[in-house]
């Protein structure tokens, strides 16, 4: 297991993320941090905590469940959407590998009216089978499809791993 990102990297591009989510939404009052269960919400969680300190407008957390092998299937979300109904929303995911997950997740919050809808990610692999990207990247891998990109979000040891 090869280590792309060390802790330090990992928290040098969420703090990046987390400015450009903040420069993209600056006249907004609320922006909904949308995290896809998982790693994905850990990853919206560790942005919330950063932009608490570098943004003066409220954040709230949402958690996205979404069935990864049937994405066709309900989607479920922590809020009513009647609580991010015309907010800015930023879907959230560790890694984007073939966008399967993350089009779906977008296609849900299109029921409701947004003010604004970006998407995030730590990881965008660049394998995708849909036309959705990525408003805002850590980094972005150009890896084989059989190759495997890990997210481990531990206590002062976050990393990012190919396998």
């Amino acid at each position: 297991m090869d280590t792309i990102l060390n802790h330090q990297e990992v928290q040098h591009k969420i703090r990046r993320i987390a400015y450009q989510i903040y420069e993209a939404n600056a006249t907004e009052k609320e922006i909904v941090l949308a995290g896809i269960a998982g790693g994905g919400y850990t990853l919206a969680q560790r942005l919330a905590e950063t932009l608490q300190d570098i943004a003066p407008m409220h954040f709230s957390l949402c958690k996205v469940e979404i069935d990864k092998a049937d994405p066709r299937a309900p989607i479920t979300t922590s809020m009513l959407a009647a609580d991010y109904e015309n907010k800015a929303v930023v879907l959230i995911d560790d890694v984007l590998n073939s966008g399967t997950t993350l089009i779906y997740g977008v296609r849900h919050f299109l029921d409701v009216p947004l003010s604004r809808f970006k998407t995030a990610v730590l990881v965008n692999r660049n394998h995708k089978k849909y036309p959705v990207k990525a408003d805002f990247k850590g980094i972005s891998l150009s890896t084989s499809l059989n190759e495997n990109v890990a997210v481990v979000f531990e206590k002062d040891q976050d990393r990012v791993c190919l396998e």
